[in-house]
């Protein structure tokens, strides 16, 4: 006797994207905001030694560095 309760068909797995919340926002903008100085001084190291402008600037790394610290906090 067989049972058939049973669904063996394959589930697909759906990726859900969560909504960021408001605590992930005050979290990247703190680390944001405190990311910012030493972007600031490491772009400007990077430009005197380049003579050049072609790096990123300052708030885009800063940005960066933002996205990848504030997810390890909330993963942690």
């Amino acid at each position: 006797m067989s049972d058939q309760t049973i669904d063996l068909a394959p589930v697909a797995e759906t990726k859900m994207v969560k909504k960021p919340t408001t605590e992930f926002a005050v979290y990247f903008a703190i680390i944001f905001l405190a990311t910012l100085p030493l972007a600031i001084f490491t772009w400007f190291l990077s430009v005197l030694r380049s003579r050049s402008l072609k790096q990123k600037g300052p708030v885009a790394r800063a940005w960066t560095q933002a996205r990848i610290i504030t997810p390890m906090i909330f993963a942690a």
